[in-house]
């Protein structure tokens, strides 16, 4: 029998069988800390590891290990008061679809029902879907300690299914916005807004997405500087001062532009989305502050296109959210 586990990216490990029936290996280096996604393959098939959890990954449910992190204690659960994720069904006239999406109150929300919170739309990555900042990315369990620390303000998050087409890998720079746009803006936008206890302007909405969702969220935030106050790109693009001056109204309207990548992910300097582009997104980060806008670039160290660059990032951003 062939055994390999495909981890972190990386090409096959192929395992041994020992005396007791495990089955072992030795990865060719050290993996990156935080989550990674795993697979067997035996005899050529691939198979999902049954003693670990599954997540939703690469467009298929894959298994999932965690390296411990240095600083895993931002995205730990702890004692602190929790909030809520719970999942929405809602009518996608445009689609002819009933779609699905998974909302994060904060601590409170229940208990104060007179309160009204900004909301930030999280976008996941291609191959992924809704469940996935909850599910890998622990973003509940991000905001939960921030706010407990008092670090950030609480406000509602909302995770829906990024496509309307089929992408393939490479594929992005043909990606046609246009459907999904009209799902988040026209559909799932005025369902939140009506059936949650949300602010409901721009300058207390936002937008990011890690990758794929980062790309997305630049062009819908682009297309809409009226409805996103704030728009966040983890590992997802860059906006550069053409950008904002090629958009009426972004530079007037938008109040801050974040960006971030994984350290490893910036060869040369330089990156861009997959199927994008190469550009260097500090540059423009810089160019776009000196021109007086407000811009932010961070730079997760010691990681690549991988979930704990996504976790940091957020941990970043949700701070810098509705400081009005």
């Amino acid at each position: 029998m062939s055994v390999s586990l495909g981890l972190g990216g990386r090409g096959g490990t192929v395992l041994q069988k020992a005396a007791d029936g495990a089955w072992t290996g030795t990865t060719a280096g050290p993996l990156d800390q935080g989550f990674h996604y795993y697979h067997l393959t035996v005899d050529g098939g691939t198979f999902n590891d049954p003693g670990t959890l599954n997540f939703y990954g690469s467009t298929r449910w894959e298994s999932g290990v965690e390296i411990p992190a240095r600083d895993a204690d931002f995205y730990a659960l702890k004692d602190v008061p929790h909030g809520r994720v719970e999942q929405i069904l809602f009518a996608s006239p445009s689609t002819g679809t009933q779609r699905r999406a998974f909302v994060y109150t904060p601590p409170g929300y229940d208990k104060n029902s007179a309160t009204r919170y900004p909301v930030l739309y999280l976008q996941h990555g291609w191959g992924e879907d809704e469940t996935a900042w909850s599910n890998q990315g622990h973003a509940n369990l991000i905001m939960d300690n921030l706010i407990a620390a008092g670090k950030t303000k609480p406000f509602i998050i909302v995770m829906t299914y990024g496509m309307t087409n089929d992408v393939r890998p490479g594929g992005l720079a043909s990606f046609d916005i246009k459907p999904f746009q009209t799902v988040l803006v026209d559909e799932l936008m005025p369902y939140v807004d009506t059936h949650f206890r949300t602010l409901a302007d721009q300058r207390h909405r936002a937008m990011a997405g890690l990758s794929m969702g980062g790309f997305e969220t630049k062009l819908i935030t682009s297309a809409n500087p009226d409805k996103f106050a704030y728009v966040g790109l983890f590992s997802g693009g860059s906006f550069s001062v053409e950008d904002v001056n090629a958009t009426v109204g972004f530079k007037n309207k938008v109040k801050l532009v974040f960006v971030s990548f994984g350290s490893r992910e910036l060869q040369g300097g330089r990156s861009g989305p997959p199927g994008g582009p190469r550009v260097d997104p500090r540059a423009n980060a810089d160019a776009l502050k000196k021109s007086g806008f407000n811009s932010v670039f961070y730079v997760s160290p010691d990681t690549a296109h991988e979930f704990l660059s996504w976790r940091r990032s957020l941990r970043e951003f949700a701070p810098l959210l509705f400081k009005d």
